[in-house]
């Protein structure tokens, strides 16, 4: 299983919470169910999507206090799933290296987003990477 697909599916997975605003267990559960034909790590999901929900508002400070010209609600919402997902790996995951979170966090926006979003992000990710102990 690869854990790049599994990260591509955290962030999507996190996408689909935030736009309908359910961060529930529930939603977890549904949007494995509906990509169970996919190979991935289902544990690496959950342990995410729990992270994301209990976590959410350190997430969220952590993003804010490091993105100097935007507001989180101003953020797109793809940049902002790759965000949590990538802080919720450095600061919680324990098997994650931040380098990796990092580097994953910006292949992430270079598949989903544009060459400024990718800047954002790996700007906003290396000015949080001091702030952050796990």
């Amino acid at each position: 299983m690869s854990r790049k697909i599994s990260r591509e599916l955290g962030m999507k997975m996190v996408y689909q919470m935030d736009m309908t605003k359910e961060y529930t267990n529930e939603k977890i559960e549904e949007f494995i169910e509906e990509h169970s034909h996919e190979n991935f790590d289902s544990q690496y999901l959950v342990d995410l999507g729990n992270i994301v929900i209990e976590n959410k508002e350190d997430i969220d400070s952590i993003i804010s206090t490091h993105s100097t010209k935007w507001k989180i609600n101003r953020i797109a919402k793809v940049d902002l799933s790759i965000l949590r997902v990538a802080i919720a790996e450095i600061k919680y995951m324990d098997n994650v290296p931040f380098k990796v979170a990092i580097n994953e966090g910006i292949e992430l926006a270079k598949r989903y987003s544009d060459d400024e979003s990718t800047k954002f992000i790996n700007g906003l990710l290396g000015s949080a990477i001091n702030d952050i102990e796990k």
